[in-house]
């Protein structure tokens, strides 16, 4: 029996049916937008999560079909009630499967420095504290993968390129 041949663009409705079916039998892959933001001492925002140890930089998880860039800038409004402006993108992190968890795709944006009066504020219950502190005094308050991105973030916007990274790590031809 020979296989019945693949729909074409030149029959819209079935091309349009067989990509879906295609489309439903893909991977999905969880996205994360976080953003690399100073003051003007330099420092670097961190925010610290209420449903995992340890702190972050600000940012989150991308809703349905929303771009990363957005994510971000949506995730500050929500978290800080930070207006931000994403001034490039620094990181690219494939995230390994762990835990239960699928691999994921991490994305760190430039949002440059801002004024803020006093400390940012959380405004919902996901975040107990945000601060700006120090590189030296941020390695310490982050967990191994996070700390890892930042350093790279760092190098990212010194170096103005973007680093593709494994788990926090810069591939070897990216050293």
């Amino acid at each position: 029996m020979t296989p019945k041949p693949a729909p074409t663009p030149a029959d819209p409705e079935a091309w349009n049916a067989y990509l879906a079916e295609g489309n439903a039998k893909q991977p999905r892959k969880r996205v994360a937008a976080d953003i690399l933001l100073r003051d003007a001492a330099g420092r670097v925002l961190l925010v610290n999560p209420t449903y995992k140890p340890g702190w972050d930089l600000p940012g989150g998880m991308a809703e349905a079909n929303e771009p990363p860039e957005e994510t971000v800038v949506r995730e500050l409004r929500e978290e800080l009630d930070l207006d931000v402006v994403v001034h490039g993108l620094l990181i690219v992190d494939w995230v390994a499967p762990h835990g239960p968890w699928d691999d994921q795709i991490a994305f760190v944006f430039d949002g440059g420095t801002i004024n803020v009066e006093g400390k940012p504020t959380p405004h919902d219950e996901e975040l107990s504290e945000a601060r700006f502190v120090d590189l030296t005094m941020a390695g310490g308050l982050l967990r191994d993968r996070m700390r890892r991105r930042l350093t790279e973030a760092v190098r990212a916007l010194r170096e103005e390129r973007t680093v593709y990274l494994h788990d926090g790590q810069a591939l070897p031809y990216q050293s």
